[in-house]
């Protein structure tokens, strides 16, 4: 007898329909599974069998195949061992066909019939919506997750005696609802704060308005000046994640299995730290079947790269196409994907080897030929692409102790939203969303100078040697400064505000 059962795979951050066929017939007892399995879909046969035989059901002595179509596409994980085994009981007629029909059916089967749970249920719920199905079968655990789409009936199963009984009308099971603002409100808090930081108001101002236009940020400054505890709470700076925001995140998290459990929304901003050991392939996202990397799980939040140029040159060297695109693309024999990557680059770095360059309190034991080799790791296109450069000069002992309350993250993050808003109506047609998204048409429209601005850019443009790509960035942070100040035009304080954040260009550190 021959049945099948509708489940879902997983294709880079999006889901598809797949048609689990299960054929009974006799012959010599096999369980054979076809249709591009991988290694975890393969060993499914076992994991179904004991699953079968420990719920109280019983396992057909008899030849059985499964084919997962489109039979042209990999497929991955252990996602199938519930379709498959209800598939074999509806093709040894211990369950009404009928009784799966309109149902999608996700989840990994532990020995004793527990169902485990999957990556990617938020995308698979996506693909149920836009397939019309009447209801998804999903791990208890993944519940909440897939039912932020609310367009879709969700059903929790626990086991698969339970999701036999609910098939059958045998047990009832109501549906899982998610109040999504409740969510939010739950879990849209950060462990840290502004408030904890004294002193470096200077970097504090740069942070705002890196936070405000969507600026990647190099913070530059010895060991213990609080390069990484200002970055750490660049996220709680930034405007809420709105829904669309957080659907997207959450895709991204949920496929690569770092979604908290029992979590149905990233209600925060990503807060990513790789270790500067990481591959190209860890960083931007790869393998047989690309995963999404660093890159992509940072995707609407923060990217923080900590000691900057002890990464590979090559691992910074591939970060050009998503500060560029916001997007990667990775190309392999079997598919093509595109990941979304839009996150803000908070980079940190001393400024020699030892530490102490920049330090009035401490001796630099380093040669110039040191100096510039450390420097030299960080490549003049990639430096580019960063629009403010920061010094983060060691605290002194009046900042240290002074007992006065710094600016909580609420206050700025108040501020920010309304500079962000300003830029939401600005480019509510041109499909971006900040002002570090700008292409030249944009820029040309939005970052008008006048005479005093010009002379100002003209000079500095001379006396640093800075490149075009220079240019845009200080026209684009110009625009943030105005849109924080609430001024329509561009004015020469702004552009000299702008000026002052390259520091990396500057003949100190380049000579």
């Amino acid at each position: 007898m021959l049945a099948n059962i509708r489940s879902a795979a997983l294709l880079g951050i999006d889901a598809y329909p797949v048609e689990c066929e299960v054929d009974i017939c006799p012959g010599l007892p096999t369980f054979q599974t076809v249709g591009l399995p991988d290694a975890a879909v393969k060993e499914s046969k076992d994991r179904v069998k004991s699953a079968i035989t420990n719920s109280q059901f019983t396992f057909p002595i008899q030849r059985i195949t499964v084919n997962l179509a489109p039979a042209d596409t990999k497929k991955e994980g252990p996602s199938f061992d519930l379709p498959m085994a209800i598939g074999i009981l509806v093709a040894s007629g211990k369950l009404p066909a009928k009784a799966v029909e309109g149902f999608w059916i996700v989840g990994e089967l532990a020995l004793d019939g527990k169902i485990r749970p999957i990556r990617g249920a938020l995308p698979i719920a996506l693909a149920a919506r836009d397939n019309k199905v009447n209801g998804l079968l999903v791990p208890a655990e993944n519940a909440k997750e897939a039912a932020v789409v609310v367009e879709v009936p969700v059903y929790a199963v626990k086991n698969l005696k339970e999701a036999v009984e609910f098939l059958t009308g045998a047990k009832t099971l109501s549906r899982v609802v998610v109040d999504i603002e409740e969510e939010f409100k739950q879990h849209s808090t950060y462990k840290v704060d502004f408030a904890d930081v004294k002193g470096q108001e200077n970097a504090k101002r740069a942070l705002e308005i890196g936070a405000a236009g969507g600026h990647n940020i190099l913070l530059v400054g010895p060991p213990g000046s609080g390069k990484s505890m200002l970055t750490k709470r660049l996220p709680t700076i930034m405007p809420s994640l709105s829904l669309e925001e957080a659907i997207q995140t959450t895709k991204i998290h949920s496929i690569a299995g770092t979604l908290p459990r029992r979590r149905a929304l990233m209600a925060t901003r990503a807060f990513r730290s790789p270790h500067h050991t990481v591959s190209d392939a860890g960083l931007i996202g790869g393998g047989t079947i690309p995963k999404p990397g660093e890159v992509s799980l940072a995707h609407h939040g923060v990217l923080f790269l900590d000691e900057f140029p002890e990464f590979n040159k090559n691992v910074l060297e591939v970060l050009r196409q998503p500060l560029e695109d916001g997007t990667v693309t990775i190309s392999r024999v079997q598919s093509t994907l595109t990941f979304p990557a839009q996150f803000m680059l908070a980079a940190a770095m001393n400024p020699c080897p030892c530490g102490y360059y920049t330090d009035a309190s401490r001796e630099c034991t380093c040669s110039p030929n040191q100096i510039q080799k450390y420097l030299g790791r960080i490549s003049g296109p990639l430096l580019d692409r960063i629009d403010l450069h920061i010094e983060v000069p060691a605290l002194k002992w009046k900042e240290i102790s002074d007992t006065t309350p710094a600016e909580p993250s609420s206050a700025i993050r108040e501020r920010i939203s309304q500079a962000r808003a300003i830029q939401q109506k600005r480019f509510n047609d041109d499909g971006i969303h900040c002002n570090a998204q700008m292409n030249t048409v944009q820029m040309r429209k939005y970052c008008q100078l006048d005479e005093p601005s010009q002379a100002l850019l003209k000079t500095a443009m001379e006396k640093f040697g800075l490149s075009a790509r220079a240019y845009d960035r200080i026209l684009k942070v110009a625009r943030t400064i105005a849109d924080l100040d609430g001024e329509e035009n561009l004015k020469p304080s702004y552009i000299a505000e702008a000026i002052q954040y390259r520091n990396m260009d500057r003949s100190v550190w380049r000579n």
